[in-house]
């Protein structure tokens, strides 16, 4: 479904839109701002989508065990070594 809207742009963008329908990349002005506002929206989604995973990540984190600055540099070593053991080096 369409909906008819008035919108305001500036002379470049109209200049922008227009040489991409004059290009052929799209067949009207309509169609540039639909792909742009389709861009924006996917946008939006994509970083609230990332917004959401850091909250997890860090509330995970706030919440799970406490590892203490030793035991994690010894937790480092252990693998730097199990890592140049499975190298060879």
């Amino acid at each position: 479904m369409s909906v008819k809207a008035s919108v305001s742009i500036t002379n470049h963008q109209d200049d922008f839109a227009r040489s991409l329908v004059a290009d052929g990349q799209y067949a009207s002005l309509s169609a540039v701002v639909q792909r742009g506002l389709e861009l924006l929206r996917s946008q939006a989604e994509r970083e609230e989508a990332e917004l959401r995973a850091l909250r997890g990540f860090f509330d995970n984190r706030a919440n799970g065990a406490f590892v203490t600055a030793e035991s994690g540099r010894v937790r480092t070593e252990d693998m730097i070594a199990e890592k140049r053991r499975a190298l060879g080096i």
